[in-house]
Parts: structure tokens; sequence; C-alpha cells
């Protein structure tokens, strides 16, 4: 039985032990991208420092653990549950109940994606992008692009230092899970990421 305490609208997480995990270097030895997913799920703790490590506000002044160009934060997670899809509020560091749905299935075309208990998809809002860059897709592709990068090799190191497995996924049917998700026109899905156990 999942000992996630999941409520829509909103889930307030647990708050984040700073000083916790592994020296940097050891977490880099361990880094690695593994697919024999587990069906185990997450703890809600756990959820919680995926979600700041992969880009919470670590400064008083709202910046966050992943940079973006020009501070943009056009990088919104949304996670698929067991339990639904939720948005990861950065802000409150919370998770906002978007659809009481389970989609896993739609984050990739891998089938651990049904079964795994997490996959974080990626989305630009492309309205973020603004000065001289916002009318030129390419480039806002091209930064959506950078910074999601950036987002999750955070993720990639909190899985090696808390020994969880993760991937992430290029082949992403981006406009069925668009429509799944009812993303509006100027979101645009990126990739995913699929976090777990591993499977003994």
């Amino acid at each position: 039985m999942s000992d996630l305490k999941i409520t829509f609208p909103l889930t307030k997480l647990p708050d984040v032990d700073r000083e916790g995990g592994m020296p940097l270097m050891k977490a880099l030895a361990n880094r690695k991208s593994a697919r024999n997913f587990s069906s185990k799920p997450l703890d809600l703790k756990t959820i919680s420092e995926l979600l700041w490590a992969a880009s919470g506000i670590n400064r008083p002044d709202g910046r966050r653990t992943a940079p973006t160009a020009v501070n943009w934060q056009e990088i919104d997670i949304y996670i698929t549950l067991k339990e639904g899809l939720f948005l990861y509020d950065h802000k409150n560091h919370a998770l906002k109940g978007i659809i009481e749905k389970d989609l896993r299935a739609h984050a990739g075309r891998q089938h651990f994606t049904e079964t795994a208990p997490v996959n974080l998809i990626f989305v630009s809002n492309y309205n973020n992008i603004t000065g001289k860059y916002a009318d030129n897709i390419e480039m806002k592709k091209f930064y959506s692009a950078t910074d999601t990068g950036f987002i999750s090799q955070n993720v990639y190191l909190y899985c090696a230092s808390r020994g969880l497995i993760t991937v992430v996924l290029g082949i992403v049917d981006r406009d069925e899970l668009k429509k799944h998700m009812n993303l509006a026109d100027q979101q645009h899905i990126v990739l995913s990421q699929t976090v777990g156990w591993e499977e003994p």
C-alpha cells in the first residue's frame, strides 16, 4: 500500500534536510541511467527532496537549484504518480493537483513508465522567455532544452545520492501527452524522466 498522502487540490511537501546526502564526488561516481524499475512507490519525503533538488528554491531571492537563462524560470515540472498528475509549485514547495488520473503510461514510449512510481515531465512555458528572443522559436527551443538539461542532471545526482535509479527520456509522444495533460498552446514538453527504486 502506498504511504503517499496526496490530496487535491494541493499537497504541502515535507521540509527538505539540506544537510543530508552523499558527498558530491561519490554521487558523480554513482551517477548512471537505469531502466529496471520496481513498482515500489516513493514516500512523500523522498518526492519532496527529489523535486527540491531538481529545481527548488535555494536562496531568499527566489532563485533555484538549477539555472535558467536570464532567470526566466520557464521550465515547469509535472509529476505523474499512480494518484494522478501534479505540478510542482516551487514557491510553496507543494504538489498542485492537476488531473486525478494515472497518466504514467503516456510519459514515454518505454514500457516501464507505466509501472515505475514517478515520471517527471519537463514543460517549457514559452511565454516566460522574453526580451530579444520573445519571437524566436528556435532560440526558445534551444534555451528550453539547455535549462531542462540542468534540471535533469540535478535529478540524476539526487538519485545517485539516495540510492534511486533514473533515466531521462527523449522518446515521448509529445502531442498525445500534451492533450492528456491539458496543456496550453504556449506550453511545450521537452523531456520526461523516470525515477524509482531498482528492481531487486
